[in-house]
């Protein structure tokens, strides 16, 4: 079982980067903060000092199209914001 699904990268995000030295990722529905972790330090090896942790609720979503309207859903996810030790960073684009 995967930790750590993806890293959130949105403009947001960016920013609490750079300035608060905060990431964040999305994760597994079921693991927990001490999971979330040691999944970072054994991904990344940086110190993890703080875990914030939310689930974002899907959103429900309507389009229209030649046969109607057609109504559906985002799904939930579970969302970790960590907080590193002072001086590291995790880099996201070195690998592009």
């Amino acid at each position: 079982m995967s930790i750590i699904i993806k890293p959130i990268i949105t403009e947001k995000m960016t920013h609490m980067g750079e300035k608060l030295n905060r990431y964040g990722f999305m994760v597994d529905r079921k693991a927990n903060k001490l999971q979330i972790k040691k999944a970072i330090k054994d991904v990344y090896g940086v110190d993890v000092v703080e875990i914030n942790t939310m689930v974002v609720s899907g959103k429900s979503k309507t389009r229209y199209s030649k046969s109607g309207f057609i109504a559906g859903r985002s799904s939930s996810y579970k969302k970790a914001i960590i907080t590193l030790a002072q001086g590291e960073t995790i880099d996201f684009y070195s690998n592009i």
